[in-house]
């Protein structure tokens, strides 16, 4: 049964009210979770005003649009859920329960599936959207975090943060196709646009491992070194790459900044200085605009990509961790 039964289907209920148009993507707005109140926060694209402030299950943290982006999937921690967010009528309206301290996750492309790392189990978790219920398990590494599908959906990596590997999954045998080794913690990951190399974070090694999906194995280290701050304090975790292929913005953690890496030289051409503790990055749709969630200044920083430089700081309540763009 689901939790807040009678508010999720009276949001259900206004919900089946509105018309087909009105589920639009490209709404412009901007989703952040923010861990400690327990909601996501909705922003104007115009003025970054806040619009509305959804309650959900307790430490919002992950969040993904499903295909059309009428909805949003939040990964509660502490509540033990997954909240499913309606984009037309900013509610929750509905949720996964009785998951033990989801972490990360994706979906597979029909949006049929939910696959998450359960970091206490060692485990990628299988669930079924339409049952709400756990329909597999595979073991991984210990501490699972970054999920990640291919656009295929034939294969699910996953980090393992404690083993230094990324795990890949063939979901047509539900096996383990390899075990790949990266740096320190591994946390988060991002496929280049034709598929050939897949980008990883190591939180803890200052680096970003990248893997040749054809061969299984690491091709290429890149090492950030961003002025004033020790190694440990380099501790890298969102990554978004453009659609082009040619940047890729990784955010640095606690050394305050995000590094603009030219992904045909492997080089780093800037860090830009952002709030503090930068965890996760997001693009807006024609990537004039890169967006920061800062989980220790509670805030949002808003680069201009072209200029590389932060054209605003926002406040979006305590301890933000993820940010999504529609449109």
């Amino acid at each position: 049964m689901l939790k807040r039964t009678s508010q999720l289907l009276m949001g259900a209920v206004l919900t089946a009210g509105l018309s087909v148009t009105s589920v639009a993507a490209d709404s412009g707005k901007i989703f952040v979770s923010s861990e400690k109140d327990h909601s996501v926060m909705v922003l104007s694209a115009k003025d970054y005003q806040v619009l509305k402030t959804i309650e959900t299950a307790e430490r919002p943290r992950h969040m993904a649009f499903n295909a059309d982006k009428s909805k949003i999937y939040v990964a509660c921690g502490d509540g033990e859920s997954v909240d499913i967010i309606d984009v037309a009528s900013l509610s929750v309206t509905d949720q996964v329960e009785d998951i033990d301290d989801p972490e990360a996750f994706d979906l597979s492309p029909d949006g049929q599936l939910l696959y998450m790392s359960l970091e206490d189990q060692g485990e990628l978790g299988v669930i079924d959207l339409a049952e709400k219920s756990l329909k597999k398990t595979i073991e991984v590494g210990d501490e699972p975090e970054g999920v990640l599908v291919s656009p295929d959906g034939n294969t699910v990596y996953v980090t393992s943060e404690v083993a230094n590997m990324v795990h890949v999954v063939d979901v047509k045998t539900w096996t383990l196709k390899a075990n790949i080794v990266v740096g320190s913690r591994p946390r988060r990951m991002a496929l280049t646009p034709d598929l050939s190399q897949l980008w990883v974070t190591s939180e803890l090694d200052a680096s970003v491992s990248i893997i040749d999906t054809a061969a299984l194995k690491v091709s290429k280290r890149i090492e950030f070194k961003p002025k004033g701050f020790r190694k440990e304090d380099i501790t890298p975790v969102g990554i978004t790459l453009t659609a082009d292929g040619k940047t890729a913005y990784v955010a640095m953690g606690r050394a305050n900044h995000v590094a603009v890496v030219n992904m045909l030289t492997h080089k780093v051409d800037d860090y830009v200085l952002v709030g503090s503790r930068a965890w996760n990055t997001a693009l807006n749709k024609d990537e004039s605009r890169l967006f920061v969630a800062n989980g220790l200044s509670d805030d949002i920083s808003i680069i201009d990509t072209k200029q590389r430089k932060v054209l605003k700081s926002v406040p979006v309540g305590r301890v933000p961790y993820m940010v999504l763009v529609d449109g």
